[in-house]
């Protein structure tokens, strides 16, 4: 993110332009005054205007690395994150010791702690648009995989039945993953049913 260099009436509101502008907020930026509005006399003479820089500390990426670092340190976990940023979205993976605690369940409280994430970047970056995927171990590409299998498996006994059959609630992301391997099953059709966070797939006869 590049530095934005904005002017106000006053220093806090061309600050403030500046932090709109970028879509972050003011604990992560840093604001240097190039110049402050003339008083009196010297407004007749000088700028009457403030004129400021403000650049961010941390871009997202770094920024999430930090705060799931935070987060994680106080339950005494020796652990590495690893964060990658493309065009779509930002990933961090977590690996190390004995963290099968933060995946939970079929992955609830990793899926809690993406939520949290999700929550304070958007919170931190206002115009961010990409998608903030967190993972441990690998766990979220063993759970694609095992989607995909139920998937299928239960197409072709929807196929051979005739009956509907509804999943159990799953994530966005989740849920996506069964669209995703059926999209292209000639036999049924899927669809979401049901509100968030309890909302389900419906495999259905086509």
């Amino acid at each position: 993110m590049i530095p934005v260099e904005t002017t106000g009436r006053t220093v806090e509101e061309a600050v403030e332009k500046a932090l709109s502008a970028l879509g972050i907020r003011k604990e992560n930026a840093s604001i240097k005054v190039l110049s402050e509005p003339a008083q009196g006399l010297f407004s007749f003479i000088s700028s009457r205007v403030a004129r400021v820089k403000v650049e961010p500390q941390e871009g997202p990426a770094e920024y999430l690395k930090n705060i799931l670092g935070d987060i994680i340190a106080p339950m005494g976990l020796r652990t590495k994150v690893m964060v990658e940023e493309d065009e779509e979205k930002i990933e961090a993976a977590i690996s190390g010791k004995r963290v099968g605690v933060l995946i939970g369940r079929r992955g609830k409280t990793l899926n809690d702690l993406q939520y949290l994430a999700n929550t304070i970047m958007r919170r931190q970056f206002t115009h961010l648009g990409k998608m903030i995927i967190i993972d441990v171990e690998n766990y979220r590409y063993r759970r694609e995989k095992t989607l995909t299998r139920l998937a299928r498996n239960i197409a072709r006994s929807v196929e051979q039945d005739g009956c509907e059959e509804i999943l159990e609630p799953m994530t966005p992301q989740e849920r996506r993953v069964i669209h995703l391997a059926l999209k292209d099953c000639g036999g049924v059709v899927t669809y979401s049913r049901g509100e968030e966070p309890y909302r389900k797939v419906v495999i259905a006869p086509r």
